[in-house]
């Protein structure tokens, strides 16, 4: 059996359909909608289940759903809080194998897809994502096929070059380098864009199990994270729902906080609005490319997310984004990129409105490095 016995079934999550975990999956074959992992969780408290001398993602192996000899690691996760100011911290993604937190989501989708027959491996990218992949597919001995926008700062291109990645360059935004994708997908590509398959959320959750361990197994009030596709949010989401199911935590929750650009921000919209789903975001603009979605496809569950959260969502304009980026990485010495510095704009701004009290500890995602956008 290529995934872990305890994988019990993949279940949408828009229509709860659900699907034989066991062969290659995409989307939900009734609505089109992403699915999720179901496991069969881990009886006993986290000083048991967790491989504490492990220092990666895979020491929560108990609650992933790859069997430990499918692994393809490049020693992924278990990256530093690092202290901004009194009660609140800088979670540095820039610590990952190819520089971001993408590398979290490609090590569990190219196990699985590798373990379930997948010959070839496919995805478009804004750039962090395409770098992932084409790392994790390198260390696989799997050949991968990027589509990036044609303006991608040119280090993520050489970056997927570097590691024996085919790479297209499209004219408009990651949705269009996805479009391209579809309309000339080889008969074996396998797509592992975001929440088009069911395994990247399953390594973005590890971020919401090392906050529990990081703060002591206790979880902050407040988590701000950058978001694009919104696998991240989603998955620390999951990860702490689980964690109630296994009687590590209550039903408290930290309030979580989607941030994105003024020039794209379709979460942002939707969640002022009321919407139970987003729309496409029309002429989407911003440097910070990670943020470049205008249409993501799991907007609904970042939504769901943020409002039982009790959480918000925040759009920043360029300049903002921009100022407040270089004047965290001269407060602090870490290497942050834009959608690092959106956050951080925004955590200054939800503290200057008192929805951040001062009582509450608060923890900032820094995705990705910010040396490949000079």
């Amino acid at each position: 059996m290529p995934l872990g016995s305890h994988v019990e079934r993949l279940s949408c999550f828009a229509c709860c359909h659900d699907q034989d975990p066991h062969h290659l999956n995409t989307v939900c074959a009734i609505c089109g909608l992403p699915l999720g992992v179901i496991l069969r969780l881990p009886d006993g408290p986290p000083e048991d289940v967790i491989e504490h001398g492990i220092p990666s993602l895979w020491r929560y192996q108990a609650m992933l759903p790859i069997d430990p000899k499918e692994r393809v690691t490049l020693v992924e996760g278990w990256t530093p809080l690092i202290t901004a100011d009194e009660r609140l911290w800088i979670k540095d993604e820039a610590r990952n194998p190819t520089g971001s937190f993408k590398a979290r989501g490609m090590a569990m989708a190219v196990s699985a897809a590798v373990a379930l027959g997948a010959e070839r491996l496919v995805v478009p990218s804004a750039g962090s994502a395409a770098s992932a992949l084409a790392a994790y597919g390198a260390a696989a001995r799997v050949p991968v096929r990027v589509a990036m926008p044609a303006d991608t700062p040119q280090a993520f291109v050489n970056e997927c070059w570097h590691y024996g990645a085919e790479v297209e360059l499209v004219q408009g935004t990651i949705a269009d380098a996805g479009r391209w994708l579809a309309a000339n997908r080889g008969e074996n590509d396998f797509d592992v864009s975001t929440l088009k398959e069911p395994y990247r959320v399953e390594g973005k959750k590890t971020m919401g199990y090392e906050l529990f361990e990081q703060f002591g197994g206790d979880l902050p009030e407040v988590v701000i994270y950058p978001t694009g596709g919104g696998t991240g949010l989603v998955g620390m989401w999951k990860a702490w729902n689980e964690m109630e199911a296994m009687g590590w935590i209550g039903p408290r929750r930290p309030r979580l906080v989607s941030v994105q650009s003024e020039g794209c921000a379709p979460i942002v919209r939707a969640f002022e609005t009321g919407a139970e789903f987003t729309e496409l975001w029309e002429d989407p603009h911003t440097t910070a490319y990670g943020l470049r979605v205008p249409g993501p496809i799991g907007g609904f569950i970042c939504l769901r997310a943020l409002r039982e959260t009790n959480g918000t969502a925040v759009a920043i304009p360029e300049e903002e984004l921009h100022r407040a980026t270089a004047e965290l990485g001269a407060a602090t010495g870490i290497d942050v990129c834009p959608e690092g510095g959106a956050a951080w704009a925004a955590a200054k701004r939800l503290r200057y409105s008192g929805w951040i009290k001062e009582a509450d500890r608060v923890v900032v995602f820094n995705t990705g490095t910010g040396l490949k956008y000079r």
